[in-house]
């Protein structure tokens, strides 16, 4: 049980958003408590009187919260009612709004890594045919048209091109060096991934970029275009620039450009997402897209959609677990995540019925079977597969 002073704590972290999974974990069992009402009304209280929250953010939370559990914020506003002899001003009453529509979230959504630490019961038998993970593998395109398989290429030189040398390394990075003056500076390489693969190159600059599945990037042998280093994307890559000040760094998507000059960053962009994810982790970033541009700092991620580039901030190991061979996901539907498995496990997803309406909030190796991954999200109840072949089939 959580002492006053850590509960408290522990509450003004998940409204300042910095809770970790664990943290996030234990606040929610504390709330599905029925006990020491009295502490948890007075915590709210204290807690939301320091908070400094948008009058327009939180009519819109309790409008939402209204929608999604009616029975839970009567709940909470009880359970917040203020002390006799303090204001109940319109501003706090929204703030308890916006903290129950939180928690209405939390409680309602699961988390399926508590199958991992016993906490739920065993799954239910799922009815599917092994899917071995992805692995690890490419296919790079040279500007004569030449495709290299990566995954079966030998370690050693691979290519000469444009002045360059393309190697393999010993830890199966596709590697450029300078090797003389590069003779043709508009010829383009192209390094895609397919569904289930994911890779690393290294540019001639020594910056590095790690692809995930189904994404490709494009980029001449020098890199340089005006002046700058230029690159395009298409999918989700990780970037970890080399410093050049003389030269920034810009990464072109279909909907946005992203100037750098030396910093890590994470650029999710596939074509059947509503939204292109910008994450940075440090240095800083300009984002161009619509007409408009916005600088991003380190623990931020820009949310592009439509014309509207939405700035938050969030957990970046979230954005990254990909690149770590992890499935992390906080409160994400069912299509999100079985967009992640689509591509990973090379299979089509289908659903049947309505889809569940539950978010789910756990992590998984990417390097477990496909029949596990889904066995753990299956556990919390909320989602049922069948596999045929490499079709998934997906009903509550």
């Amino acid at each position: 049980m959580e002492s006053s002073d850590q509960l408290y704590i522990l509450f003004k972290k998940y409204l300042d958003n910095t809770c970790s999974f664990e943290e996030t974990q234990r606040l929610m069992n504390y709330f599905e408590l029925d006990e020491d009402q009295e502490l948890l009304r007075d915590i709210i209280v204290d807690v939301l009187e320091i908070q400094d929250e948008s009058y327009e953010a939180n009519v819109a939370i309790a409008e939402v919260l209204a929608k999604v559990d009616r029975d839970l914020f009567i709940q909470i506003q009880t359970a917040a009612a203020i002390p006799a002899g303090k204001n109940k001003t319109v501003k706090l009453w929204l703030k308890i709004a916006a903290v129950a529509a939180a928690l209405a979230i939390v409680c309602t959504g699961v988390y399926f890594f508590n199958y991992k630490s016993g906490k739920l019961p065993a799954p239910a038998v799922v009815s599917v045919k092994d899917v071995n993970p992805g692995d690890f593998g490419a296919t790079l395109t040279l500007a004569n048209g030449r495709k290299i398989s990566l995954a079966n290429a030998s370690k050693g030189e691979i290519g000469r091109e444009s002045g360059m040398v393309i190697t393999k390394s010993a830890d199966g990075r596709l590697v450029y060096e300078i090797n003389e003056n590069v003779s043709d500076p508009n010829a383009s390489n192209t390094l895609s991934t397919a569904r289930g693969e994911t890779y690393q190159v290294r540019l001639p600059d020594g910056s590095v970029v790690y692809l995930n599945a189904a994404s490709s990037l494009t980029y001449t042998p020098s890199l340089i275009e005006n002046g700058k280093r230029v690159v395009k994307l298409t999918g989700e890559g990780y970037f970890e620039i080399a410093k050049d000040k003389q030269h920034p760094f810009i990464v072109k998507t279909d909907r946005q450009e992203v100037e750098v000059l030396g910093t890590h960053f994470n650029i999710s962009s596939y074509a059947d997402d509503e939204v292109e994810k910008t994450t940075l982790l440090e240095g800083s970033v300009k984002l161009s897209a619509a007409g408009s541009s916005r600088i991003l700092k380190p623990g931020q991620q820009a949310r592009l959609s439509g014309d509207k580039i939405q700035i938050n901030e969030i957990d970046t190991d979230l954005a990254v677990a990909w690149k770590n061979n992890e499935f992390v996901v906080q409160s994400e539907r069912i299509e999100t995540i079985m967009k992640m498995i689509g591509r990973w496990y090379n299979v089509e997803v289908i659903y049947i019925g309505e889809k569940t309406r539950q978010r789910f909030s756990g992590s998984v190796s990417r390097f477990d079977k496909m029949s596990k991954v889904l066995e753990i999200v299956e556990s919390t109840g909320e989602a049922h597969f069948e596999v045929k072949g490499r079709t998934v089939y997906v009903s509550k």
